[in-house]
């Protein structure tokens, strides 16, 4: 196969009319030509950091659409599913991704289940994570999640981390606003990465201690904005990721419209293809081809180098999308499950009103972060209710592995006016998690993700609607753009009840994550995440 394209060469950072000829996968042969060249050949895109089963795509079907977009690699933790099966639930992601070409590199959850303060479906051990990168060949240790067991020198995470080590395997961190001391020893034990910085201070101490930051845009969190101007100054030591994308944004853009974005403000194109294309290579030493003779003909054909608009995609020299549509088939998948609670009464979500104010979770749009807040509960009838006026909503987790009372408590600014809204996607045990304006709903909107074994569901006294999610009730079967705009329609729905947030599903099932400070609601009780221990509802 013959390419004659203007060829966008990173590592030395020059643009030149060329003439590639590809031969069983590989680039051969770079030769200067005189032909007019249409379009910019560029490395593919890579997503440095991502959770395949928060586009709620099987790894196949997240392929699909990825690729329209000119991604051809990720770097993926899959602890979501590990969360839910264990080791079991990581090997089902391994061979629903060997089914297609696209490039997945797969990393060894580190934290299965995160923290000892929620009830999770599965654990993964240190034998298991040395049996993933030994029989399973798994090229990095996942984000290390419970960052305080780090730095306190716990010998378990120690030990994980060792063996990664030991084994040349990198080791991806995860350290919302830890600075100082506490970073350096978090460096120290060996973690190369965070993805999780959310202002440039954080974010320049930890370049200048040398961990590589990671740039996050997904569907709740979004670091874009307060982080890109750094990448001029570390083009070297900086990369972009999603983290969690929905499948209607996945079908709008990915790491590609990061490319526009960071252009568009007057970045260098050769550092932020460094970013968005290379330096995820280097760093895990992915078998993603670098635009070189003899490397794997991974290309993206683009119009310009400013929209990046993709006009094909090869990966192994194979054409897998073309202006705007997928070449890759859509392939039915097997259906792997723990779901063992039972449907509930509304009365089981009932508050007593007791003395003292409430402890009230403040979610915040665009972050994973959440605020402590005080308020003065709303009573009826000697029970503690939602408060639309005011926006204090009821949330409650629900143990999604076996029956048992559910964990109440009240967030602000999901901004329902009647409804609720419920999901079994709740990081990173994936019990289920709901929020809404009266008990009736919520508990009706649980019943739904209870009889589906999974999903998300909107409900209020008019309108039921469920886009259900049997693969670990975490992924649909379905053909990913179905799935987008199933999940499209339920989002509006959510914001005809009233919902306030740009992702109400996606911010919701991150205030269950109790490794993101400072207030969360694991299925056993509120939990504050800055001192990493329990807290009571009720201010006394």
């Amino acid at each position: 196969m013959l390419l004659h394209v203007q060829l966008v060469d990173v590592l030395s950072r020059s643009i030149t009319p060329s003439e590639i000829v590809i031969e069983a996968g590989k680039i051969k042969s770079i030769l200067p030509t005189d032909k007019t060249c249409a379009y910019f050949a560029i490395m593919g895109f890579i997503d440095a950091h991502v959770h395949i089963e928060s586009s709620m795509l099987v790894p196949a079907e997240f392929a699909r659409l990825a690729v329209v977009q000119g991604t051809i690699a990720t770097v993926s933790d899959p602890h979501e599913i590990g969360n839910v099966l264990g080791i079991d639930g990581v090997r089902y992601m391994l061979k629903n991704a060997k089914q297609v070409p696209f490039k997945f590199c797969f990393g060894a959850p580190s934290c299965v289940p995160a923290t000892s303060f929620e009830t999770a479906g599965a654990t993964i051990t240190l034998a298991d994570i040395k049996k993933l990168f030994i029989e399973d060949e798994l090229t990095y240790l996942a984000e290390m999640m419970n960052y305080p067991a780090v730095i306190a020198g716990d010998a378990e995470a120690i030990d994980k981390i060792n063996l990664a080590k030991l084994l040349g395997r990198q080791v991806d961190g995860h350290a919302p606003a830890v600075r100082g001391a506490d970073i350096c020893a978090y460096i120290a034990a060996g973690i190369t990465t965070d993805h999780e910085c959310i202002t440039e201070a954080e974010a320049r101490e930890k370049l200048e201690l040398g961990m590589k930051v990671i740039i996050r845009e997904g569907s709740a969190a979004k670091n874009f904005e307060a982080l890109i101007g750094l990448l001029p100054e570390y083009p070297d030591m900086m990369m972009f990721c999603a983290d969690d994308k929905h499948p209607d944004n996945l079908i709008e853009g990915h790491i590609n419209h990061l490319a526009k974005r960071a252009v568009g403000k007057g970045i260098n194109v050769f550092d932020v293809l460094k970013a968005a294309c290379l330096n995820p290579v280097l760093h895990y030493n992915l078998p993603v081809g670098k635009l070189q003779i003899g490397d794997w003909a991974d290309i993206v054909l683009v119009k310009d180098l400013t929209d990046f608009e993709v006009v094909q995609t090869y990966i192994n020299g194979a054409l897998v999308a073309e202006n705007g549509k997928t070449l890759l088939p859509f392939l039915p998948c097997e259906v792997v499950n723990y779901f063992e609670t039972h449907p509930k009464q509304a009365t089981d979500f009932e508050l007593p009103a007791q003395a003292g104010k409430l402890r009230v979770i403040e979610a915040l749009d665009g972050q994973l972060v959440t605020n402590p807040l005080l308020f003065e509960p709303k009573i009826q009838h000697n029970k503690v209710v939602s408060d639309t006026e005011r926006d204090i909503l009821k949330i409650v987790v629900v143990n999604r592995y076996k029956d048992s009372l559910p964990a109440i408590a009240f967030v602000k600014n999901f901004g329902l006016k009647q409804g609720a809204i419920a999901s079994s996607v709740a990081h990173d045990s994936h019990n289920i998690i709901a929020v809404g304006t009266n008990d009736a709903d919520i508990c009706a909107a649980i019943n739904l993700i209870i009889a589906a074994k999974g999903g998300i569901s909107a409900v209020s006294a008019e309108v039921q609607a469920l886009l259900p999610l049997p693969v670990a009730g975490l992924m649909s079967t379905e053909d990913g753009y179905t799935v987008a705009q199933q999940y499209i329609a339920i989002d509006a729905l959510a914001k005809q009840f009233g919902a306030t947030l740009a992702s109400p599903f996606m911010t919701l099932s991150f205030m269950a994550l109790l490794v993101i400070p400072s207030l969360k609601l694991s299925d056993l009780g509120l939990f504050d995440g800055r001192r990493f221990s329990f807290t009571d509802l009720w201010e006394v």
